[in-house]
């Protein structure tokens, strides 16, 4: 049985590998990217009042994709371009812009066409990832 490599901790005092601490940074991002003003409005531009059933339901949103209507926790405001990656200081800046856009970038999708929509972007990204490590051999 072969021996796995240690992957170097050298962020945070000798805490951090460097993928721990790029998804550290990333995951404080999208923290605060909740936030933006311009992820409210989208979400404000897809509601409705709810007359359903449900007496604690105050609104509903309507999916951009399959144009149901959902309850609040069952939709994502979702990136038109995706934001990306984030592995290194170079990635940065493109990521927080990407990250941090206007709402003609975003839209609400439900659960399911969110998934959907990321798993096929998944996809296409992996498909690139292998060309690329391919042409490097």
């Amino acid at each position: 049985m072969a021996k796995r490599v240690k992957t170097p901790k050298t962020r945070n005092a000798g805490s951090m590998t460097e993928s721990a601490f790029w998804s550290f940074i990333r995951s404080a991002l999208r923290q605060k990217s909740r936030w933006w003003k311009p992820i409210i409005k989208c979400k404000m531009s897809a509601r409705r009042p709810y007359k359903g059933p449900n007496k604690r339901q105050k609104f509903e949103y309507q999916c951009n994709v399959c144009k149901e209507w959902f309850p609040d926790k069952k939709i994502n405001v979702d990136h038109i371009i995706p934001a990306g990656s984030l592995q290194s200081a170079n990635d940065l800046p493109g990521f927080v812009e990407r990250l941090f856009c206007e709402v003609d970038n975003l839209q609400v999708l439900c659960a399911k066409c969110h998934n959907e929509k990321t798993s096929s972007e998944k996809s296409k990204r992996s498909g690139v990832n292998k060309r690329v490590r391919k042409n490097k051999r």
